[in-house]
């Protein structure tokens, strides 16, 4: 992680209010507040701790539910008086059961794909032979490649000869598999977008 600025703790009496968002999905999971000291144990311990207004002192984020946020990166706003932290979330991050505390959904958009590759890491790590992902990945790399491969023909076939409503079908179909096969690879989307990324920059 990147060092922070000096941050302008006087501003708002030694807090600073602390965005967390979905390091993989960048769902905005919750507002804390930190101080200070809140601050240092989360850049130590590399989990989320904010400083609890009412309860008057440090609150690790998940010490009662064992939903930790592990942290991934730590960024000020431009005034150096709000913090945004990206964390991988260990279950539910609201009290109430979801995702975050400002909708009752996940991910949506471009950032569903991030869920959804959490999703398959999940069924792969759990080892459940009625789930296709994990019958699919342990059929071989070349079978999975092979998935890809038939799913991107049908992709062309259904954007030249189909319907709308059969290309974003396939598409779909192309990009689960091509997920698929990046974990089978041990890689990941993120990997992929960087090279995107830096593709793009080259060309600004």
């Amino acid at each position: 992680m990147n060092p922070l600025p000096t941050l302008d703790w006087q501003k708002s009496d030694g807090l600073l209010p602390a965005i967390i968002q979905d390091a993989d999905t960048h769902q905005v999971l919750m507002l804390g507040y930190m101080n200070a000291d809140a601050l240092r144990q989360t850049e130590e311990t590399k989990r989320v701790t904010f400083f609890s207004r009412s309860k008057n002192r440090l609150w690790v984020k998940g010490e009662t539910s064992g939903h930790f946020l592990d942290v991934v990166g730590l960024a000020a706003d431009c005034d150096n008086d709000a913090l945004l932290i990206t964390a991988r979330p260990n279950g539910p991050t609201c009290h109430r059961g979801t995702c975050s505390c400002f909708s009752e959904g996940g991910a949506s958009g471009a950032g569903f794909l991030g869920e959804l590759e959490r999703t398959i890491a999940a069924r792969l790590a759990a080892g459940d032979e009625k789930s296709y992902t994990v019958r699919l990945v342990r059929e071989g790399v070349k079978r999975v490649a092979q998935k890809v491969g038939e799913e991107g023909v049908e992709t062309a076939l259904a954007a030249t000869a189909g319907s709308d409503e059969e290309l974003r079908g396939e598409a779909a179909d192309l990009l689960y598999h091509l997920i698929v096969l990046l974990r089978a690879k041990g890689l990941s989307l993120a990997e992929v977008m960087a090279v995107l990324e830096t593709r793009h920059a080259a060309k600004r």
